[in-house]
């Protein structure tokens, strides 16, 4: 996507219009995604202690048959929570499964999965098969979700940023997501700040209902805390095309 494209996409979003540029219309999943950032406070502030994560159960609740996401509720914020909301939103669910609940550990649950380190939210993805992971700049389309590492490292040392993606140029990729310092809001950085990339496109929303019968913990999710991983298990598990 061009220059002027993603100026069109953002002001869009910012407008709360649907704008869409030539050859990648909203579609499908990614457009529910859009919509769910639109609707998303800004600011608040960005912490990722344990304090704030336990916001996050405040913010999500099984009401007339849907999960409903009041994320005014979970300020300050962080990345991967501030992404999980959007989620939420843009699945509509019945499932009690997908709620957030307090102290949630890394690896444990739907929401542990989403918040572990390294590629958390593309290994649910995958184990749900409820879409696809890839590499390739040329393939991203805004609305998909995207994992940023800024340094080598994958697991207990990375150092790692969790987005909605939005576009991108030559140099530049622009981004939702919540950003330090300010919190909820979007950003752009030099793509040669990001060491890997990882996009996730959801393409079968309906397969998260299956997420109640995933096992209670993901060992490997939850090693990631703690250990280091290497991009060939990494790809290997969350079946990433290249």
């Amino acid at each position: 996507m061009g220059i002027r494209g993603a100026f069109i996409l953002l002001v869009g979003l910012l407008s709360g219009g649907c704008a869409t540029v030539a050859g990648e219309g909203e579609s499908g999943f990614n457009a529910k995604v859009l919509a769910a950032v639109r609707q998303m406070p800004a600011g608040g502030g960005y912490d990722g202690s344990d304090a704030t994560k336990n916001l996050l159960p405040g913010a999500c609740e099984l009401r007339g048959g849907t999960v409903r996401v009041q994320a005014n509720l979970a300020k300050p914020s962080f990345c991967s929570g501030a992404t999980y909301l959007v989620l939420l939103k843009a699945l509509e669910s019945d499932s009690e499964a997908l709620l957030p609940v307090m102290d949630h550990q890394d690896g444990h649950g739907v929401f542990g999965r989403w918040n572990s380190n390294g590629p958390g939210s593309a290994k649910l993805v995958a184990d749900l098969r409820a879409g696809r992971n890839f590499t390739s700049w040329d393939e991203a389309r805004p609305g998909d979700f995207l994992k940023i590492w800024w340094t080598d490292a994958i697991g207990g040392r990375e150092r790692g940023h969790l987005v909605v993606y939005l576009g991108h140029d030559a140099k530049t990729v622009r981004f939702w997501s919540s950003n330090q310092p300010g919190g909820y809001g979007m950003k752009s950085v030099p793509i040669a700040d990001c060491r890997r990339v990882l996009f996730t496109r959801i393409t079968r929303p309906e397969k998260f209902a299956a997420a109640k019968r995933l096992p209670e913990i993901d060992p490997w999710l939850a090693r990631m805390l703690r250990e280091d991983f290497t991009w060939n298990e990494v790809a290997a598990k969350c079946r990433v095309a290249e």
